[in-house]
């Protein structure tokens, strides 16, 4: 009986330790961005949806972003100056597709875009809580970090910039994810 209860406890840690670990990641992408078909009925905000491929620290992915951003500019002191625009997000949810099929689903914290018009750039970031996801990521937890440099490439009749081209990284943490084994064979960690 208490070699049962031995190997019971040694089984059960076992698997709390494949799915405790908590993973620091360092991910890149890039891809598009522009308006959205999808309308999240928000008063005075625009929707609009990125759509960015990239690897890193759990393997190949490509993440569909939408989001509700408002419609006027917002104060900042971090985001100031006489050509500089701040957009907050009001609104975002995104789901990660990697190539062993499972699916990874976040939830906005906080998002802002800082516009230089003067510069010609802009800089954006996203953090998002993990909410969950399908295959090793059932039971995942943590936050993720985008940033990133949209670039247009089409504007509209009226020269607003309507259609960009973004790359960048994603970092923060991960935990409740199975251990996969390749990952360590291929050398991400």
């Amino acid at each position: 009986m208490k070699y049962i209860a031995t190997i019971a406890l040694m089984f059960t840690f076992g698997v709390a330790g494949v799915y405790a670990h908590q993973k620091p990641l360092k991910m890149t992408f890039s891809g598009t961005g522009g308006a959205s078909a999808i309308n999240l009925q928000i008063p005075n905000t625009r929707t609009g949806e990125d759509n960015f491929a990239g690897d890193g620290t759990l393997g190949s992915f490509t993440v569909r972003i939408v989001e509700a951003g408002p419609t006027s500019p917002q104060f900042s002191s971090t985001c100031s100056g006489p050509t500089n625009l701040y957009f907050q997000t009001v609104a975002a949810s995104a789901v990660f597709r990697f190539e062993d099929g499972s699916l990874l689903k976040v939830s906005l914290v906080e998002g802002n875009d800082c516009i230089d018009f003067q510069a010609r750039e802009a800089h954006c970031t996203r953090t998002f809580k993990i909410i969950g996801g399908t295959g090793r990521f059932t039971d995942a937890s943590g936050t993720l970090t985008l940033t990133y440099a949209p670039v247009p490439v089409l504007a509209d009749a009226f020269n607003n910039p309507v259609f960009f081209a973004a790359t960048g990284e994603i970092t923060g943490t991960v935990s409740g994810v199975a251990r996969d084994d390749d990952d360590d064979r291929n050398g991400r960690h």
